[in-house]
């Protein structure tokens, strides 16, 4: 099969995250009348399943997916545009930022906004806790590197774990990816089928080792001889992605994004905003740092403008 070839699209803003960060992010960039496109799905979002009551003007309890539906609808009415894939690859290109979503259909962003929120693992398997670090991971592009030649597995069934198999299809000597199903579209799937990577249609039950990862045993009995196990929940995050493009972390905790009161990064060009810049984890701090990177957003694409007549 020929690979489908696509006019590469081009925005001015591409917003990562359909949470209240990136809805309002989305609101104010559109409003600014820039081109806009954000990718995510609302049932991606913490909030869609919670309920609120201490969001400035409520009169009562708001379910959270009627305040994110009604956000999207906002941001559409403003000429933002939707997209519900997931984002599997970033890129710095001369002109901009090359965003790759599921379909493989390539999309130039002059500006990048990371409101995909952060992976909050619900229930751990046996011996995973105690391994972190010593062979157990959560992300491919921060920890990959250090299993080149040796045999790794990948657990989960969304396009963070396909793409993170692929990607150590290159660094390790084996790549196991363990997951009952895989919720990920076509192209993902047959990209996944021409590949080296073994999909195990199981269940991780336990990670083995004491002083570092030995082995995983699945629901069956069976186990895999690996020196790595990398967790991968959901669609691809935005800490995997940030790290992807240089995006400095914050040296007090790892797992959040560094920014300033800007909301922007130490890359030119990328912003963050919402849980991903870390705690509290409140709506109101989402939505008023989604507001605060788009009009970065904004300000720093005026620039470039100016510079470029200049």
């Amino acid at each position: 099969m020929k690979p489908r070839r696509w006019k590469v699209e081009r925005f001015e803003v591409v917003i990562l995250g359909c949470g209240p960060a990136g809805l309002q992010a989305a609101i104010h960039a559109a409003r600014r009348r820039l081109r806009t496109l954000i990718f995510g799905r609302l049932e991606a979002s913490a909030l869609f399943r919670a309920h609120m009551e201490n969001y400035f003007g409520l009169r009562g309890k708001v379910s959270g997916e009627e305040l994110l539906r009604a956000g999207l609808e906002q941001a559409l009415r403003f000429g933002a545009e939707h997209r519900t894939e997931d984002v599997v690859k970033l890129e710095m290109r001369e002109e901009g930022f090359l965003v790759v979503p599921e379909s493989g259909r390539e999309i130039l962003a002059q500006a990048l906004i990371l409101a995909l929120g952060v992976s909050r693992r619900k229930k751990k398997i046996r011996g995973e806790e105690d391994l972190v670090g010593k062979g157990v991971s959560y992300c491919v592009d921060c920890d990959g590197f250090f299993f080149r030649g040796q045999p790794v597995a990948v657990v989960g069934e969304g396009s963070a774990a396909v793409y993170g198999a692929l990607t150590l299809s290159h660094i390790a000597s084996e790549v196991f990816l363990v997951a009952r199903e895989l919720k990920v579209s076509e192209t993902l799937k047959e990209e996944l089928a021409a590949s080296t990577v073994k999909w195990v249609r199981s269940q991780a039950e336990e990670v083995l080792g004491r002083e570092e990862v030995e082995g995983l045993r699945l629901s069956d009995g069976t186990v895999l001889s690996v020196k790595g196990v990398f967790f991968e929940e959901g669609a691809r995050g935005a800490l995997e992605l940030a790290t992807s493009l240089g995006v400095a972390l914050d040296p007090e905790n790892m797992r959040y994004i560094q920014v300033d009161r800007r909301q922007t990064t130490n890359i030119p060009g990328v912003f963050a905003a919402g849980d991903v810049t870390g705690p509290p984890f409140q709506v109101a701090k989402a939505v008023g740092e989604g507001c605060i990177a788009a009009l970065s957003a904004a300000d720093y694409l005026a620039e470039k403008r100016r510079a470029q007549k200049s």
